[in-house]
């Protein structure tokens, strides 16, 4: 059976011509050398590291993960897919023979199959999902098998047959339901990287969040703090209304019980707001308790302050944002 990848054609696409013309593709990671004799993909993960010291071990995966597919899981007669950005064109073939080594041909990408190019189809006259899932940045993947039957639908040998355009509002709605995917898909990598901080981390990035907020914070010393981690409020000093005390619980494997959110709302004073960050979430009796306080108590979870972190994000300082790195992505409006 053959499978189907998808390969992207250099820096934005701009060795497609070249693929074309010459019948191949190719990859980079050029300090990695001649792949030819690695054949596991804990072999290929040492190669890379040792190729690039400075590479975070995540980077060095994701490189390693790419090149032991382009090296060995790709077989002859697998169809392959490239894409020419400038001429919003896909070239569809099959693979042709196996891994060659080549700096000579294309120095920054000599890992190299050669390719029969069988068909070419417009990116116009393709489906918004499968538009959408070819939209992938990524260097090597497998689109599926839908993906492979549209594209083969399309060329019907080398000329496309005349495709009735989806309705306004159907291509729309397929349109919102990739846009919410991808938001959830996006909160859940920001929540992943949230939970990846240490404590002292965390209670950083919620001071961090409160001063983007537009409150000046204080992060307490280190030992017994009476439920009060970080210190908020208009003035930094506590003087003026409201003054935030805030409580960090940074156990993603945890839930708060009603027991500490009592004892949290028992060191409040008259005219104090409590915030309780955990990570790990609440149990529904420790929601209620917050919910039946006598001071105005917040709850937030890790899903809470992932929005919270996202929603202020384009306010956030250094300090915060050197925690959590985020970039904005924009999306076309219908």
């Amino acid at each position: 059976m053959s499978n189907f990848w998808m390969v992207r054609a250099g820096e934005g696409g701009h060795l497609a011509p070249e693929f074309k013309e010459k019948s191949l593709v190719a990859i980079g990671w050029p300090e990695a050398g001649d792949l030819t004799a690695i054949k596991t993909i804990e072999a290929m993960r040492e190669r890379v590291a040792a190729a690039y010291p400075d590479r975070k071990p995540g980077a060095v995966i994701n490189a390693a993960g790419v090149l032991h597919k382009f090296r060995n899981s790709i077989k002859t007669g697998d169809w392959i897919l490239s894409y020419d950005p400038e001429r919003r064109t896909y070239l569809l073939g099959k693979a042709s023979g196996d891994y060659t080594y080549n700096p000579a041909l294309f120095e920054e990408y000599p890992s190299i199959r050669k390719v029969d190019w069988l068909s070419e189809i417009s990116r116009d006259d393709l489906s918004t999902t499968v538009k959408n899932t070819l939209g992938s940045t990524l260097t090597l993947f497998e689109p599926g098998d839908l993906v492979l039957k549209e594209l083969r639908d399309q060329t019907n040998g080398s000329t496309p047959p005349v495709v009735e355009p989806q309705p306004e509002d159907v291509q729309e709605e397929e349109s919102e339901i990739i846009f919410r995917d991808t938001l959830s898909r996006a909160h859940e990598f920001v929540k992943d990287r949230i939970l990846s901080i240490s404590f002292d981390e965390m209670e950083v990035l919620t001071a961090a969040l409160l001063r983007a907020m537009g409150y000046k914070t204080r992060v307490t010393p280190k030992g017994p703090d009476q439920g009060r981690d970080v210190i908020a409020s208009p003035d930094g000093l506590g003087f003026q209304a409201p003054r935030i005390i805030v409580e960090v619980k940074h156990r993603p494997k945890e839930s708060m019980g009603a027991e500490k959110i009592r004892g949290f709302i028992g060191g409040l004073r008259a005219g104090d707001r409590g915030l309780y960050v955990s990570t790990g979430g609440f149990t529904k009796e420790a929601r209620y308790e917050a919910g039946r306080a006598n001071v105005p108590v917040t709850l937030v979870d890790s899903d809470y302050l992932a929005n919270l972190v996202v929603e202020h994000y384009d306010s956030f300082d250094s300090e915060g944002r050197s925690l959590i790195p985020l970039k904005k992505v924009y999306w076309p409006i219908p």
